[in-house]
């Protein structure tokens, strides 16, 4: 089943290649997210046995953060087909395209080569086939990111390039650092993950080389995950791409690279050093809420404020397996919570785009009136994203500020609500503005078409529903994987 989970988009997204009608690509698009989804379902009913001699396999870490972007992912290629142009014609713009849009051959390839690089992460349970699994998402990701051929997409693709490039060489070395930590003798040098965990709780890693290992691991993954001062490219990327690439990157990227950083603490735990793992990750964590909270006030790109949003949210991610105990199960919760609220907002920032033509705030208003479905989206998304109840974000960030406080951290506790609250009323003063106000009336942008509201609409749906309740399978995958980092 493992292998059939790598098959399907791989194969799939080859062939998109050299598909050329455009609704053929879409189909083969929505089928191949359709089809993964089944498999990633089965996969909650019945463990898939391992693959390649254990190299890999699914536990509670990778099978949640699968679930995640096999579901976005889904969504994302429904809300492909019913989204209109998205301001990406030649005529729309003076100045600044360098070519035609890309072929629709090349965005679905493209796409589905970048669910099977994901899915590779999830499944992965050695750290060299990790490393290789995280560098194809971005070489898989990049011409995503350069769709819309613009002199601003070229910059924010190589920025994106270059930037995570640089990351991804200091994880490699990393590896090197984690090889040399292990014993040489016989059979030393295994990167298998158990195989580490094993050597780890035996005490026969050193454990100099293993922190060593740990720092360029947080540092190499942590810049593909976002958190500051690493996260540079992400608010270009994230802004200068078609919306549902950038409901991909933020949902389901991110959480991948978060996901290589916890196998790194799985062994640095096991080994009796969680603390040096756990305070690197809580220092990270406030640095990147402090910064993302210092960039939503006063941002003019509605995309660019979702995207630095996004860094925020990576940091109440670290900053929850940072505390430790419970908070860690509070962080799993919050990233599939994060997943929904922000995938659902750029769905819904790619309607208001297409409709509006602009991506700078002040030139939105109305969006109740223009777009009903899409305004009232677009507000729910706020009060989600920014951890209001009853939405199941709030419960995340809850349980991270408890556990904070009953291990007497008063600091961390009120630097975190304090970013939070930074963070919401700069999100709320651009958004609401956004909803509110007369607009323009014209009945033709008022007809949306169902494809583009239906998917984030689920979505919403989705994270209302856990804030609550929380159904019991899924209640124990989250503690199963809280546990496989330290948490309880």
């Amino acid at each position: 089943m493992i292998l059939a989970l790598l098959a399907i988009p791989t194969i799939s997204g080859f062939v998109a290649f050299f598909v050329k009608l455009p609704w053929l690509n879409r189909a083969l698009l929505i089928a191949a997210g359709a089809a993964h989804a089944l498999l990633t379902v089965l996969c909650w009913c019945s463990a898939p046995s391992p693959a390649l001699g254990g190299w890999l396999a699914l536990d509670a870490l990778g099978l949640l953060f699968l679930s995640i972007v096999s579901l976005l992912f889904l969504m994302a290629s429904i809300y492909r087909v019913g989204l209109r142009a998205e301001a990406v014609r030649r005529t729309d713009f003076d100045e600044g395209f360098l070519f035609t849009n890309a072929p629709e051959a090349t965005f679905c390839g493209c796409m589905l080569l970048f669910l099977a690089t994901m899915t590779l992460v999830c499944v992965s349970r050695q750290f060299g086939i990790l490393w290789v699994a995280v560098e194809a998402t971005t070489l898989a990701s990049a011409p995503l990111i350069f769709f819309h051929r613009h002199r601003r997409s070229l910059e924010a693709a190589w920025k994106y390039l270059l930037i995570c490039s640089v990351g991804i060489a200091l994880a490699l070395l990393g590896n090197f650092f984690l090889a040399v930590a292990q014993p040489q003798q016989g059979a030393g040098g295994s990167m298998l993950l158990a195989e580490l965990i094993d050597r780890a709780r035996m005490g026969a890693m050193n454990a100099t080389w293993l922190k060593a290992a740990f720092v360029l691991l947080v540092v190499g993954y942590g810049t593909k995950m976002g958190l500051a001062p690493m996260h540079t490219w992400l608010p270009d990327a994230h802004s200068e791409s078609p919306s549902v690439v950038s409901a991909l990157l933020s949902g389901a990227l991110l959480n991948c690279a978060f996901l290589a950083i916890l196998r790194s603490q799985q062994v640095l735990a096991a080994a009796g050093l969680a603390l040096f793992g756990q305070e690197m990750l809580l220092l990270l964590g406030l640095l990147s809420m402090a910064m993302a909270a210092t960039f939503i006030v006063g941002q003019p790109d509605y995309k660019r404020l979702l995207a630095y949003s996004s860094v925020e949210h990576m940091g109440i991610l670290a900053v929850g397996v940072g505390l430790g105990g419970v908070a860690v199960f509070g962080s799993m919760f919050h990233a599939i919570n994060h997943s929904l609220a922000k995938g659902m907002l750029f769905f819904v920032a790619g309607n208001i785009l297409s409709a509006y033509r602009t991506k700078h705030a002040a030139e939105v208003s109305g969006l109740l009136r223009r777009l009903p479905m899409s305004g009232i989206l677009w507000v729910a998304g706020l009060f989600a994203i920014t951890g209001s109840p009853p939405f199941a974000t709030f419960l995340s960030e809850f349980t991270i500020l408890s556990a904070a406080l009953g291990q007497g951290r008063f600091v961390v506790a009120v630097l975190y609500l304090v970013f939070l609250a930074i963070a919401f009323a700069g999100m709320a003063v651009a958004m609401l503005r956004m909803a509110q106000g007369s607009g323009q009336k014209q009945e033709a942008d008022r007809r949306e078409a169902a494809l583009a509201v239906i998917p984030p609409a689920i979505l919403a749906a989705a994270v209302l529903a856990l804030g609550l309740f929380v159904p019991s399978r899924l209640a124990d995958l989250l503690k199963a994987a809280a546990a496989a980092v330290g948490g309880v």
